[in-house]
């Protein structure tokens, strides 16, 4: 599983790393998490809003925090 955090640099998205490797840990699943904070990669996904979570190449959220009960879910359904 590949998970992507994509954003500058904001409180909110490094916040939605910590959930992220929180949700990870909860379900004891193994990933590998990357920051993406390069505006032209970010774009690429065609995300306008971040901070915004990518999961195996999918969009998932964008614009908002997540909690890590959704985060859980998106990634017990991968």
């Amino acid at each position: 599983m590949e998970i992507r955090v994509l954003g500058m640099g904001c409180p909110k998205c490094f916040e939605l790393e910590r959930r992220v490797k929180n949700a990870l840990e909860r379900l004891k699943l193994e990933a590998s998490v990357d920051k993406v904070s390069d505006l032209k990669q970010i774009m690429s996904y065609g995300v306008f809003s971040t901070p915004a979570l990518v999961i195996d190449g999918q969009v998932v959220s964008q614009g908002q925090l997540p909690s890590v009960e959704d985060i859980m879910k998106w990634l017990g359904n991968k």
